[in-house]
Parts: structure tokens; sequence; C-alpha cells
């Protein structure tokens, strides 16, 4: 786990624009078994990818007509059980840190991987996610 002084600022990079942080098992069930809306979930890294790439994607992607319903974030290596818990809803994926998911009325409808955010600009990672909204929202 890492150390709250760390990562808190991390957290507020997408909390401080509209993102609620789910930090409990029982948090991220309530959101994710809603059966009518869309929810956003940014799965949150320390790493150097989710700096430059994940949460700037995220947040230029809230530049949009359609946007998800909700946005929400889990923190990995800091939220065990919430992180945990939203990639029981990202099945069939396997666990990545960061990612992105969409999901409609409880269903995972689109699902940005590690591999696609690594190494693409937050630009490339806003427009993918602008046309899931398009599409789902």
């Amino acid at each position: 786990m890492y150390p709250i002084e760390l990562t808190s600022p991390m957290s507020k990079d997408l909390t401080d624009h509209g993102f609620e942080g789910l930090t409990s098992s029982e948090e991220v069930k309530d959101v994710l078994s809603q059966k009518e809306g869309t929810v956003l979930v940014v799965v949150n890294s320390v790493c150097g990818c989710a700096a430059a790439n994940a949460r700037p994607g995220a947040k230029f992607s809230l530049e949009n007509d359609k946007k998800p319903d909700r946005l929400t974030t889990v923190f990995a290596g800091v939220d065990k059980d919430a992180v945990n818990t939203a990639r029981e809803f990202m099945m069939p994926y396997p666990p990545s840190s960061p990612s992105i998911a969409l999901f409609k009325d409880g269903k995972l409808v689109h699902f940005l991987e590690r591999h696609h955010i690594e190494g693409r600009s937050a630009e490339i990672i806003a427009a993918n996610l602008k046309m899931a909204y398009d599409r789902y929202c």
C-alpha cells in the first residue's frame, strides 16, 4: 500500500474535477449495481502513464456533449477492497492499472486496459472515450 501523502495529490487530480472517490467495496457495489444510467470508473495508479495519459485523458474526455451520468475512481495500491470489487465488475478483463471502464445500465460496455493507455497521448485516450460516450451515454 502506498502512503497517503504520496497518493493524495493523485487522487485529487480526479476528485477536484468531479470524480467521486470510491474507497470501499460497498461503495463500488452500490454504484456499479445500478441498473440505469452510465458510470465511468478510472482505476487510478501512481505510475507515469496514469499521470501523463489516463488522468488527463479522462478529464479531457469530459469536454463532450454526451458524458457519463456518474464519474468515479478507485486507487490501485491504496483502496484494495474497492479496487478488487471494481475489477470483479470489469471481468473478463484481467486486473490493469491504470484502466478506464464505462458501464451502462450495470453492464461493462467499454474498457481501456493499461496497454491501451501506456504510450498514447491524453488526447487519443480522450477521443476514444468520447466515441464511447457518444455511443452509450
